[in-house]
């Protein structure tokens, strides 16, 4: 921080030294009344609570003439290297230290003999500072403080005279810059929080109500997840060959009611999944009918209707009634009939896309199954070769509780296999 702030003080030192010379701009100028006067050239305050420096090198010797901002020296602190420059037009008469002496602030580095081409303003020596009096810009006095520190002030957009100062003789410090900004700040912080945006307070009703109230009950459940994927190459060319027949009988058949069905089926195999927990007992119900609930999005929220009695369907039974409420969902009109004696639950997110995720179980079922999108893949066919393949991934969310990963993943292989192999979806096998 010291060398960043020196560094730029040199800049505006030098930027300055050329309006001087150039304009003729009387600004910080200090020429001395006292022509021939010699003057000890001090080591001023650098900042970061720096005490001594080392110099490093010299610039000038005794009988060289200096001008403002013309170098001096070179010191070392022990956070950087930093070079010094001229505060006065004059001849250097005696220099105070070697090369790699020590001097401490406030010490005079060098002697000066000062020119008097201009009586404009004084310079009043202040053991290791610089003061400029007697000059005035636009009616105001200057406040006193180094060039850094104005630079600090300017790439602020600060006056000097709205800080407070804490230095020697009314002396602005980087610190008041800092303290100053950082009262700003706050201001402008509270006056953010005063003018508080406007917003509009919306309800929850409909269907996200309800979903609040399923999610809460939900939090109880400590979930596990197994996932899995799956090859759809026979089930999407049976669904292509099927479905524009199928459209004319007025249904639309997706891959949806396949993975319904073999669900259901998977069920028949391992029925304590279709099953509701009753955590007052500590006990399941396993259940007959299997009622399957399809998540649906809806313009009110997500809602789970369920298709009942799925193990008694075909495929496309199962197609006219996912039609049907899918229908219903739309226009937010799903009967209560519907909504209710879910035993077993599908979320096929993969219509919005994604792959894998993590589905929340539904109170009190036990077992819920999220699908993502189907996907190209490359995979390895029977004799090994890489051939493209329509794969499908499945995430099943259970009730440790009452559940074990074993089971899941048992489970987890039969619907697979029955959607693998969509042939004995229609024989009943």
């Amino acid at each position: 921080m010291a060398a960043d702030v020196l560094l730029e003080s040199n800049a505006l030192s030098n930027d300055i030294g050329r309006n001087v010379r150039d304009q003729k701009c009387r600004f910080f100028s200090v020429s001395c009344f006292r022509c021939g006067a010699v003057v000890p050239f001090r080591l001023t305050d650098i900042g970061e609570g720096i005490r001594d420096v080392t110099i490093k090198g010299w610039y000038v010797k005794p009988g060289d003439r200096v001008s403002q901002f013309d170098n001096i020296c070179e010191v070392q602190s022990d956070k950087a290297s930093v070079t010094i420059t001229s505060r006065y037009d004059g001849l250097v008469k005696a220099l105070h230290y070697k090369v790699d002496d020590v001097a401490l602030i406030g010490d005079a580095l060098l002697d000066i003999e000062l020119d008097g081409d201009s009586d404009e303003s004084t310079v009043i020596e202040n053991k290791g500072n610089v003061q400029v009096e007697g000059e005035k810009q636009i009616g105001i006095e200057k406040a006193l403080a180094t060039p850094a520190v104005r630079r600090i002030a300017m790439e602020n957009d600060i006056k000097l005279k709205d800080v407070v100062p804490t230095g020697k003789n009314g002396r602005v410090l980087k610190e008041d810059i800092l303290a100053h900004l950082k009262k700003i700040s706050v201001g402008s912080e509270e006056k953010r929080v005063e003018e508080k945006p406007t917003a509009e307070k919306v309800p929850i009703k409909g269907y996200s109500k309800h979903m609040w109230k399923t999610m809460t009950q939900s939090l109880s459940i400590p979930h596990f997840v197994y996932s899995d994927e799956c090859n759809v190459d026979k089930l999407t060319d049976y669904r292509n060959e099927v479905k524009d027949t199928l459209k004319q009988q007025g249904v639309s058949l997706s891959l949806m009611p396949f993975f319904i069905k073999a669900a259901s089926k998977a069920l028949e195999k391992v029925p304590q999944l279709n099953a509701w927990l009753d955590q007052e007992n500590q006990s399941l119900q396993v259940l007959d009918s299997h009622n399957i609930g399809i998540a649906m999005d809806t313009p009110e929220g997500l809602v789970v209707p369920n298709i009942k009695n799925v193990q008694n369907l075909s495929i496309v039974e199962i197609a006219r009634e996912l039609n049907r409420l899918q229908e219903l969902g739309r226009k937010t009109s799903i009967p209560l009939n519907d909504l209710s004696q879910t035993t077993f639950s599908l979320s096929n997110i993969g219509v919005i896309g994604g792959t894998y995720t993590k589905p929340v179980i539904l109170s009190p079922q036990i077992v819920i199954g999220a699908l993502g999108k189907v996907q190209t893949l490359p995979r390895f066919d029977d004799k090994q070769n890489v051939v493209a393949a329509k794969i499908i991934a499945i995430s099943w969310a259970a009730d440790h509780r009452v559940v074990d990963g074993v089971t899941m993943a048992k489970y987890s292989n039969l619907w697979k296999h029955y959607v693998e192999n969509p042939t004995l979806l229609l024989i009943g096998a």
